[in-house]
């Protein structure tokens, strides 16, 4: 498999069921380097459509506990770790998360957390960036809604980073989905919404829309900042970085 991919598991084959927030970047010879809260912070989120937006841990959080390829227990790590493909996926499909879309391609997609306008750089660069966190354990303080590993990975990817002093949210896809779902049933309990088919034409372009603005190549509130910048001023304590 090509290095520098940025991958996860994809939990359940159909489109419209639940699939996981959990994401890293393939750095070859079998092995992800990716970002995990303590655990049991992952979360699977369900989809618009269906309308099914449950929370539970993520399985390899509870599998065995020492792997002897990756040579510790992966359960019980946080911040920037590296993995073996194995227990990265545990036991589930490959998702490959996608760059450089049409904007066409994107709206198109049922859910959010699959593929982003924004331009991958250079395997060199991403690979750099990855094992530089890594090697500092400097992503910041995990938070699912503000700093995760989808974060992370796009990060990797783009060196793009959402400022969240400013607007404090998240620049993941799968959370931003799961926030204009919301705002869009919201509306329609609240009468905003016409019933019928028109309603539903509605609520779907409000929803692919809010997703569309969200995307971290179009949002006014993103920043491009050097790994090394990050992680000193994470190490200084700015709030404004990964906070």
């Amino acid at each position: 498999m090509e290095i520098c991919l940025h991958i996860c598991p994809s939990w359940s084959a159909p489109l419209l069921s639940s699939s996981s927030v959990i994401s890293g970047i393939y750095v070859g010879d079998g092995m992800v380097i990716h970002y995990t809260g303590a655990a049991g912070q992952e979360i699977v989120t369900g989809t618009f459509v269906n309308e099914n937006f449950s929370i539970s841990s993520s399985p390899w959080r509870n599998s065995s506990p020492v792997c002897e390829r990756c040579g510790d227990d992966q359960s019980r790590q946080n911040g920037v770790i590296t993995s073996c493909l194995d227990c990265f996926l545990a036991g589930f499909n490959l998702c490959l998360f996608r760059y450089s879309v049409t904007p066409a391609f994107f709206v198109a997609q049922a859910r959010g957390g699959t593929c982003t306008l924004a331009v991958s750089d250079p395997p060199e660069v991403i690979l750099y960036r990855a094992r530089y966190l890594l090697g500092n354990n400097g992503f910041g303080t995990y938070s699912l809604f503000n700093n995760n590993c989808e974060d992370f990975a796009m990060y990797c990817k783009t060196g793009l980073l959402v400022d969240t002093s400013s607007s404090g949210a998240t620049g993941s896809g799968q959370i931003s989905s799961l926030a204009a779902a919301i705002t869009v049933v919201a509306s329609s309990s609240l009468g905003f919404l016409a019933t019928g088919g028109g309603g539903l034409v509605v609520a779907g372009a409000m929803y692919s829309i809010s997703r569309y603005l969200s995307d971290i190549s179009i949002r006014w509130d993103v920043i491009r900042i050097p790994v090394e910048t990050l992680v000193a001023q994470l190490r200084m304590g700015n709030p404004g970085a990964a906070s």
